[in-house]
This record gives C-alpha cells, structure tokens and sequence, in this order.
C-alpha cells in the first residue's frame, strides 16, 4: 500500500490501473508538492461523463496538495487522437477548435479551481507550444528520440494496422506531439506525472522516454481503468447518447437521473470515484439496499 495521501486515497477509490513506478512515485509524493497533469482534446464543445474519472483524479490531486494541470488540447485537436478509432477524425476547422476549447474549460473549471495561483489548479493549451514549432525542429529534435518499430507496436496502432483500415502519416505523429506536450510542460511548469486513461498508457510511456532523453529528469506515469457497468455497458453511455457534463448540452435534470438510475451492484464503486464523501461512507452506502439506497 502506497504511503503518500495522495495514491493510498487514489487506490481505495479505485482510481489506479497501472504505474510506471509506484514506488519511485509514492516517494516523490512523500518528499513534496508532484506537478500532475491530463490531456483533454477538444473534440466536442463538452466533456462527457467517460471524462469525468480523469477530471476526478486531478481533483484528488489538488486536494492532497499537488499542481493539477488541465491541458487542452488545442494544438493536438488538428489531428485528432487516432487511439483504438476504426477510421481517422474529420479535421476540424479553427473556428470550430476555438468553440470547443471554450466549451471544455468551462466544464473542467466545474470541477477544478482553475487559477493563476499558488494553489489554483493550472489551465493550459498545447497550441502554445505546438503551434511555434518548425517541421524541421521537429524532425531533429524530438522525432530522432523515437523508434517507428515500437510505435508500431502500441495496440492503439497495431489495432488499426491488422484491421486493414490503415493510419494516416498525419494521425502518427500524434503520439510524438503528445510526448513533446510532456516534454514542455516538464520544462515550463515542472510536471512529473502524466495521468490518463488505460488505452493512452502506450502515449504516455513514449512520453516519458522522450522527457528522459531531452530533460534528464524522472517523471511518471499512472492510468486509471477504463470503466464499465456492473451490466458491462460502457461508462457515460445511454440510449440517448453521450451522457455531458455541459448544462448547454444536456439538462441538469437529465444528468441527475442518468445518476440517479446507476444499477444498485455500482453504487458503492461510483460514489468513490465520482464525489468527495469518504471511503468509509461509500462503503456504508453500499451496503444498502431495496428502499435504503434509493
């Protein structure tokens, strides 16, 4: 059991999936504030609920004390993340990007302290970094750090690739722009952790190679799980569609009863990860049923 306050209460909550190094990450976090980030791409003018979990672990870290940085991903959605997508993204245009970006900040600052403070939770954009960088810098400064061969091997690409369905040369690079993101904020703002959903644990290990090499510090990286229902549906969906977290998208009432009807068996497991009541009470709360739990 991991002795920093920060990964004890992110592993009773279920928020842990895989670390690069718990142990190396338990005593960084003992020794001091860890800067902690998560990408969000802009690909719609909200968030969902299947984001929430990520939303949720910065929120945590924030209130044991560490830097939360929200990034968005402003220079990454020109692309669009092609991880275990059947096809690529339709570009999107500039005007679309900027309304997105808009709508994703005022969803994470629902949730997080957003702020130029001390102890504000950091708001950034990858376009800030991405957009002034040369083709050419690129080439000989970051893409000589990384081997075709192993990003071939990641199964965001592999998938596609024995599926006949083919990745672009544009999508490929995505993986490189999202290590680079790392690699800046390292530099800028000094994160060491990288935290994201189990299918982007290929994007972040490329991630922290690429910091090794070009900033010689130690930085981490930590998952949490994909998450389904008791009854295997996946997280955030309804007959309806996408379950958001934008009041301009979905009604507040409708987002209540989307909670209001999770199935009895995930009520103890998503009030852990989804509200700040204590460990003990969601427990108690599980326990519950008929009448009681309602």
């Amino acid at each position: 059991m991991p002795k920093s306050e920060f990964l004890r209460e992110a592993a009773a909550r279920g928020f842990i999936f895989q670390c690069t190094d718990m142990e190396a990450l338990d005593a960084a976090m003992q020794s001091g504030p860890v800067g902690g980030y998560i990408g969000f791409d802009p690909t719609a003018d909200s968030l969902h609920v299947g984001s929430l979990i990520q939303i949720m672990m910065l929120r945590l870290l924030h209130r044991h004390g560490h830097r939360a940085v929200a990034l968005v991903g402003g220079g990454t959605a020109k692309i669009g993340d092609p991880s275990f997508r059947e096809e690529a993204r339709k570009l999107m245009t500039q005007e679309t990007i900027a309304t997105n970006l808009r709508g994703v900040e005022s969803c994470l600052r629902q949730f997080l302290p957003l702020g130029a403070g001390p102890k504000d939770a950091l708001l950034t954009n990858n376009a800030d970094w991405l957009d002034r960088l040369s083709y050419i810098d690129l080439l000989r400064d970051v893409g000589i750090h990384f081997s075709v061969n192993r990003m071939l091997s990641f199964d965001s690409v592999r998938s596609r690739l024995e599926r006949e369905q083919g990745l672009t040369f544009l999508e490929f690079n995505y993986s490189i722009l999202q290590s680079y993101d790392f690699r800046e904020l390292n530099s800028r703002h000094g994160v060491t952790l990288q935290m994201g959903g189990s299918d982007q644990w290929g994007n972040i290990v490329s991630g922290i190679d690429l910091v090794r090499r070009m900033n010689g510090a130690q930085v981490f990286g930590l998952t949490t799980p994909l998450l389904t229902t008791s009854s295997g549906a996946k997280m955030g969906k309804t007959a309806q569609g996408a379950v958001w977290l934008s009041p301009l998208r979905l009604p507040v009432f409708d987002y209540w009863q989307f909670w209001r009807n999770v199935e009895d068996a995930d009520v103890g497991r998503f009030l852990k990860l989804f509200t700040d009541l204590p460990v003990a009470e969601c427990d108690r709360l599980a326990t519950l049923g008929g009448a009681e739990i309602n």
